[in-house]
């Protein structure tokens, strides 16, 4: 089974090429100022992260493109920094453009959700709360709410390899969006069972990276009554938390870079 079997290669592929958690921890240092400021006044943190999504927008297109190129040549043996600069800078655009094309997607059903939210709020409100509302009304939003969700995962589980074929299979934006498409189509059930792993995986991941960053805010701590932490604590959880993200991220790189392999070889 092709989820399997990319699953035993990547623990492998990533103990021969430690050096491809190299790029992922330089870009995880560059967000640990913000994390730092949580700690100490999260409302610069706030503005600091708001400039940081910016300048990651600009930055993730070569990331993908460099850190899916290292995947692919680490699966066959060794691979190096130089594929990763390379690849970046060969297929920036094209990502560049496949990443907004889904950003401007995700923005609309944002959109679509955000209004629906608001407008079933003041139904509720003008309707003296929940107990007196319509019931076939709140059906109704709840529907569209729902029918939004499943549209954006559907969207999320179509074109997921859009890096993978532009990169891989040197495609434009378009076509690699279109591939992805036609690749998952044909490998619906497998592709279903990749999802499912990756998203509990991510679940396990992120809930740790979640608990410990609520240890680095003070108003959590104070939310939930937890002891304060000193800084040598709050600088070994910040240590952990880095960790933890920067293994995730090196181990689903490898590991969908190798499923996607092997659905398409």
């Amino acid at each position: 089974m092709v989820v399997l079997n990319a699953l035993r290669q990547t623990p492998g592929t990533l103990r021969r090429n430690l050096v491809l958690f190299v790029p992922i921890l330089v870009l995880s240092l560059f967000q640990v100022p913000q994390l730092a400021l949580q700690a100490v006044n999260p409302l610069l943190s706030s503005i600091v992260s708001l400039g940081l999504s910016l300048v990651l927008l600009v930055v993730m297109p070569f990331f993908q493109g460099g850190l899916i190129a290292m995947a692919d040549e680490a699966l066959d043996g060794k691979t190096a920094l130089r594929t990763f600069i390379d690849a970046g800078k060969a297929n920036y655009v094209s990502i560049l453009v496949a990443y907004l094309a889904l950003m401007a997607v995700n923005f609309v059903l944002g959109m679509v959700a955000f209004f629906v939210g608001v407008v079933g709020t003041v139904f509720v409100l003008g309707s003296g709360g929940l107990a007196s509302a319509n019931v076939a009304t709140l059906a109704v939003i709840g529907l569209v709410v729902a029918i939004v969700v499943l549209l954006y995962l559907i969207v999320l589980f179509f074109l997921q390899f859009y890096g993978q074929a532009i990169v891989l299979d040197d495609m434009g934006a378009v076509d690699g969006l279109k591939h992805s498409v036609s690749v998952v189509r044909q490998h619906i059930v497998s592709t279903l069972g990749y999802s499912i792993l990756v998203g509990v995986l991510g679940g396990v991941f992120g809930g740790i990276v979640g608990v410990l960053s609520l240890l680095l805010s003070p108003e959590s701590t104070t939310a939930f009554h937890l002891p304060e932490l000193s800084l040598p604590v709050l600088a070994a959880v910040g240590l952990l938390a880095l960790v933890v993200g920067v293994v995730f991220s090196g181990f689903f790189a490898v590991y969908s870079v190798s499923f996607y392999r092997g659905i398409t070889q």
